[in-house]
């Protein structure tokens, strides 16, 4: 039990409340009636009048960071450098919090070049040396280290006090060694570095057996001792980042000794300037506040504080509700819709209930599967369904909504086939701009509406213990519900003006994208069969694989370690076997990411081997284990979920499986799509545009060399490769192509002299003769990389063919690697946005021709890159093949042909 003294001086940490108190408001979103922010103001006021009333003889002090750097800065550049920057939100509330902590008469610190810590840390100090008990009401962790007999933390919104005992328990420390610790550990809040590889564990076994850092220093060689792996290495790498550690250690220490022109003995409170307080009280509309002071003018003019957006919700209990509600959708030209399901996966998941809106503020949630112990009664699943089933199904009214793919596939299971989608707020923020904001609706609401939704998380609980809707009580369930329909129902407002205001995006949106969903959709709901015997025989094959490069790699290491682990690695690359360090990580520990093993493996055997490891580890746990588990129960085949507002490019992406990332050019890559079958009877068709981004490549840079070696029907590669090293065409070699073949597709993507020759494992001068030998043949193409850069840097975006815009953030940074990341980017985007863009067109108009086929004889089932991979009835397969291989073919009009591939067979590989 803490003793809490009666009459502390009481030291409020105000930096640590103002982001606690803005962020613990957002969900309520308290606006004035003028709509300004005030959250964070009420909730900080409530806190300092609780303080008094549980201290009401106490003096109380609040204490601000100020503006500007610190000496922390000074001393480490990169300090809280990774903080982002304050919410436009909060900084507006902050003047207002000072001006009512003046008003309440408190003192109000803030002291330039240090932190508002430094100053109760030395506040803290001199009130203990003049026999002061103090309480310092924070939410830092930090402050812990200040703790002593006199001094005790409270966490005003817990109400929770922490006292010696109270700091050990929580951090296996003493205050006197929480420095230490946070040293050792480092803090990614404030970007302290730590000592790379220790993590909290490690440390509190290491503060706990050994004591301090510098205790730690004088026994390097006892930490074996304490037990823990990597300990042998422990005293080498300890004294490799001592002087990290001691950076460390300085940057997390609160200084104690800051020159204040105050002490303890002067923070002393006056009167409250009640006409002040009345001021600020009704500007900011805190009626209850105001009516304190003076309840008379409160009821005349305080204006009652409401969230930014007035709502008016309803949950539908009886039929008559039900079928008023059906009738104002029926009569509206769309309306806004959602589901709540049991399940994420769209083919497992259940509907538990609907909402709808027509008009902003206003919404309804149709409730029927709520199912937990004393749930309130229900429409029945039967009767909701049965009203609700003719209008969904019906073309008009439109139907709009947040991923309507995701709805669509749900209804199936309830034998609802919904017709007229056509809006969807997700692939509106995507088409207007694919990288300013993430399109799920929690993101767009904060960034477009300014409005905090409610989380899922603050209804359902999080983890293993995180309901299911069905278990959600309904009142809270049914706010949420009603909310997912009206935001998406306000976000189409904004949204749909800006699309208006850009024909082309307009176009993107409303002839590419929207007329996809149920096309995807669809494809999804299919899915594909799979061989899972087949895979468990390839997994074996591969486990065992494994184990030969695991003894392989031991070899290779002198001795056993363990290969996922990057620690490990680590030492055995770069301190025993003393490889070039190329990247470090945050820490300051030598990296083991990808790229880096990918560059050692040019020149030293264990990482190539350790590549290939990786590569094998990452196919049996993505695919030869999951795929059989994946086997959806109902339909024996699995089902992907395609993602159209993921990549900055248009290009779909696929979870659950990823479909994009199964590799074709390793042996083990095709065996996994030899598991990808036709059912008895069909066979899968893989149709493949031919080098489609080099013949955009032609369109876009009007490139005569390139138009004329695409309209001759010639190999681009040959033809390339017999510009380039000044061959006839017939004399090409295999090896002349293949370098020709890396110089065209490495210029799409933008490929330096120094990409080129490590790619082809040539001297650099070498690459960059061919690359200029190739632009002096292909003048057009370096005019279009030129134009293209030029008009990137002045625009901020570039375009694709049929006006999809691909911005760039950082086209003009003033870091030179990031703006050359975004002019490559600027080349190839177009390309590769483009034959996304065409291939979408393309689903399209397969999609159209299909229902003109009788029932089941064939099926859209993959799309991969380039590839749309269809399952068709045998007798069928050389009469349909030509068809798609001919609508893919005129899916669009550029200056060159477009040349579709296509194969047949019983399986994925087979066909490709």
């Amino acid at each position: 039990m803490v003793a809490i003294p009666s009459k502390p001086l009481i030291l409020v940490d105000g930096s640590s409340y103002l982001y606690r108190a803005y962020f613990a408001s957002l969900k309520a979103d308290l606006r004035t009636s003028d709509g300004r922010p005030s959250g964070a103001i009420r909730v900080v006021t409530n806190m300092l009048r609780s303080l008094h009333k549980q201290f009401p003889d106490s003096q109380v002090t609040v204490v601000f960071d100020a503006k500007g750097k610190t000496f922390r800065d000074d001393l480490y550049s990169e300090y809280k450098a990774q903080r982002p920057s304050m919410p436009d939100d909060l900084r507006s509330q902050i003047e207002p919090i000072h001006n009512i902590i003046k008003a309440m008469g408190l003192p109000l610190l803030i002291e330039s070049g240090v932190e508002a810590d430094d100053v109760i840390g030395t506040l803290a100090r001199q009130a203990t040396e003049q026999q002061l008990d103090v309480v310092i009401s924070t939410g830092d962790k930090d402050m812990a280290q200040l703790v002593t007999d006199h001094v005790l933390l409270m966490d005003t919104m817990k109400n929770i006090f922490m006292d010696r005992d109270g700091v050990i328990e929580k951090f296996g420390v003493p205050p006197e060694l929480i420095i230490d610790l946070l040293a050792l550990v480092g803090d990614k809040v404030d970007n302290i570095p730590g000592m790379p590889g220790v993590g909290e564990k490690t440390a509190v076994a290491l503060l706990q057996g050994l004591g301090s850092i510098e205790q730690i220093a004088a026994n390097t060689d006892k930490v074996a001792d304490l037990g823990f792996r990597g300990s042998k290495s422990f005293a080498a790498k300890f004294l490799e980042h001592k002087d990290i550690l001691d950076l460390s250690y300085t940057l997390a220490t609160i200084k104690t000794d800051v020159e204040l022109h105050c002490g303890p003995a002067e923070l002393l409170q006056t009167p409250p300037d009640t006409e002040a307080l009345k001021a600020l009280y009704q500007e900011y509309e805190f009626r209850n506040l105001l009516a304190e002071l003076d309840p008379e003018q409160a009821e005349i003019e305080a204006i009652p504080a409401v969230p930014a957006m007035a709502v008016d919700y309803h949950t539908i209990l009886t039929e008559a509700q039900l079928q008023e509600w059906i009738a104002r959708l029926a009569k509206a030209p769309y309306f806004a819709f959602d589901t709540e399901t049991t399940s994420l996966n769209y083919r497992d998941a259940r509907v538990v209930g609907m909402s709808f809106s027509v008009k902003a503020g206003e919404a309804a949630y149709v409730p029927f599967g709520h199912d937990y112990l004393d749930a309130p009664e229900q429409l029945s699943e039967d009767v909701v369904l049965a009203a609700i089933k003719p209008l969904l199904e019906a073309e008009l009214p439109i139907k709009l909504g947040q991923n309507l793919k995701y709805d669509a596939n749900v209804l199936k299971n309830h034998g609802i086939h919904m017709q007229g989608i056509g809006l969807d707020t997700m692939l509106e923020s995507y088409v207007l701009n694919s990288v300013q904001t993430r399109h799920d609706m929690d993101s767009m609401a904060n960034f477009f509406l300014n409005h905090a939704t409610t989380p899922f998380e603050a209804i359902a609980g999080k983890g293993a213990k995180q309901l299911t809707f069905n278990q959600i009580p309904l009142e809270e369930a049914a706010f949420y519900a009603a909310e997912d329909a009206d935001i998406t129902l306000r976000l189409h407002h904004h949204l749909s003006e800006q699309l208006a205001a850009e024909p082309e995006l307009e176009s993107v949106f409303t002839d590419i994208e929207m007329p996809l969903v149920p096309i995807l959709a669809q494809m999804e709901y299919t899915g594909v069969k799979v061989d899972s015997q087949l895979l468990a025989i390839q997994s074996d094959e591969i486990a065992k694989r494994l184990k030969e490069l695991e003894l392989e790699a031991h070899e290779l290491a002198g001795g056993p370690f363990n290969l996922s682990s990057p620690k490990q690695l680590g030492e055995i690359l770069f301190t025993k076997l003393e490889l070039p360090i190329l990247k470090k990580t945050p820490k300051g520990a030598p990296s083991t990411a990808e790229e880096v093993l990918q560059e050692l493996a040019l020149d030293y055997p264990l990482p190539k081997l350790l590549m290939e490891y990786r590569g094998l580890s990452k196919l049996k746990s993505t695919y030869t284990d999951k795929l059989p588990k994946m086997v959806n129960q109902h339909s024996g085949r699995i089902h992907t979920s395609y993602h159209q507002a993921n990549a900055a490019t248009g290009r779909l992406s696929s979870s659950d499986p990823n479909l994009q990332n199964i590799p074709i050019r390793t042996p083990e890559g095709r065996r996994i799509r030899q598991a990808f079958i036709a059912e008895p009877g069909y066979q899968l068709v893989a149709a493949d545009y031919s080098q489609i981004e080099l013949r955009i490549m032609a369109h876009l840079s009007k490139d005569k060399g390139l138009l004329d070696a695409f309209a001759k029907g010639l190999d681009v590669h040959k033809a390339t490769a017999a510009e380039v090293f000044g061959v006839d065409l017939d004399s090409v070699t295999t090896e002349q192509r293949r370098r020709a073949k890396a110089i065209n597709f490495g210029l799409i993507y933008g490929m330096s002299a120094f990409g080129l020759s490590r790619q082809l494992g040539i001297p650099r001068h070498e690459a960059q003769s061919y690359m200029d030998i190739y632009f002096e043949r292909y003048p057009g193409v370096l005019k279009y990389m030129e134009d293209t850069r030029a008009l990137a840097a002045d625009k901020g975006y570039v375009s694709t063919l049929f006006g999809r815009r691909l911005y760039l953030p950082e086209i003009n940074a003033k870091n030179g690697a990031r703006r050359k990341g975004a002019e490559r980017a600027a080349i190839n985007a177009p390309m590769q946005g483009t034959a996304a863009d065409i291939i979408k067109k393309a689903m399209i108009k397969v999609a159209e021709w299909l229902p003109q086929q009788a029932d089941g004889e064939v099926r859209m089932i993959m799309q991969v890159h380039d590839e749309l991979v269809f399952e068709i009835r045998e007798d069928k397969v050389a009469e349909f093949k030509l068809k798609i291989c001919e609508l893919m073919e005129h899916a669009a009009s550029i200056d060159v042909p477009l040349l579709v591939e296509a194969g047949e067979g019983d399986n994925w590989d087979q066909a490709h």
